[in-house]
């Protein structure tokens, strides 16, 4: 045998060793909107269930792609990059971080939480709604609501909360006040009645419109006051949900909170996201004789919920 054969057998081994784990296929979850919601008979694109680890690993960590130096630490909360952030005692109110929480941004989907909450307290939630055409101008997140097809208010409200359909935003909104513009009145008198009055919306589903804005403080305001209520935290907590259409087809709804399915003391809220706004989430959670609210706003598709989570992570264990 040749002197040096060795050394390039081994020198080949290794080599094939690195190119497998190269073509080793990965999986972002983040890759795909997470407001998406397919046109109706559209089936969802299918994923691999994923094995468990034969090791456990702080989820934070092991699915959020969270470094290990960002676990909580008493006092200091963790570096986020979202523009404007804000974590608040979901009880008394108290502001545990903020920053630039004054700054007036587009609130995108996560005004929902306020159509939500008007609809949730203006109660009757088992009457029937009947849809309009007008109610379906709402690209792009429909859930292909039809004129003519009748539901309960409760069956829409939690649709909304759970996948974000702009129509059925809209059809919610219309059924409470007459008009969109009529309960953009109601929304802007409520905000005002807590405490938020740095904000504005033109329309119940946080689509772009001209004059419609909000800060981080003011949708804390407002998540805070929505946590408060049980048939919202009823819904905002459920990491599925399954539709009934008129006609009787049903379909599954998945949360479009990645934190909510990830962390076991996540218990809601609400997502949300445009061009302009960025990618937003209004995240809460609780401890035993604990309750944080967390909102972040002009976040990116992944750092969301990697700052979702460490904020609210560190609000509930500082």
């Amino acid at each position: 045998m040749k002197p040096g054969f060795h050394a390039l057998v081994a020198l080949c081994a290794v080599a094939l060793a690195v190119c497998g784990a190269a073509v080793t296929p990965t999986n972002d979850e983040n890759d795909e909107n997470p407001n998406v919601v397919r046109p109706t008979g559209v089936p969802p694109h299918h994923r691999a269930k994923r094995t468990h680890r034969s090791t456990p690993q702080p989820r934070a960590t092991a699915e959020l792609g969270l470094a290990p130096t960002t676990s909580p630490v008493p006092g200091v909360a963790p570096t986020t990059g979202a523009s404007s952030v804000i974590v608040i005692n979901a009880h008394g109110g108290e502001v545990l971080y903020e920053k630039n929480a004054d700054q007036m941004r587009p609130p995108a989907s996560t005004e929902k939480l306020l159509t939500a909450l008007i609809i949730a307290e203006s109660g009757n939630l088992d009457r029937p709604v009947t849809v309009q055409l007008i109610d379906t101008l709402a690209e792009p997140v429909k859930l292909n609501i039809k004129p003519g097809e009748t539901y309960q208010r409760i069956d829409l409200l939690r649709a909304l909360l759970v996948k974000s359909p702009n129509d059925v935003a809209r059809c919610l909104a219309r059924d409470n006040a007459g008009s969109i513009e009529a309960f953009a009145e109601v929304m802007n008198r409520r905000a005002h009645e807590l405490g938020a009055t740095h904000s504005h919306f033109v329309n119940p589903n946080g689509l772009p419109a001209p004059g419609q804005y909000s800060t981080a403080r003011d949708l804390a305001i407002i998540a805070r006051t929505a946590y408060a209520n049980p048939t919202i935290r009823s819904i905002v907590c459920l990491p599925q949900l399954l539709f009934r259409y008129a006609n009787g087809r049903t379909r599954e709804l998945e949360n479009t909170n990645k934190v909510l399915k990830r962390l076991p003391y996540c218990n809601g809220m609400k997502t949300g996201f445009t061009e302009a706004a960025g990618h937003c989430l209004i995240c809460s959670g609780s401890r035993p004789g604990r309750d944080v609210i967390v909102v972040v706003l002009g976040g990116t598709r992944s750092g969301v919920w990697r700052d979702a989570s460490a904020l609210l992570s560190w609000g509930l264990w500082m």
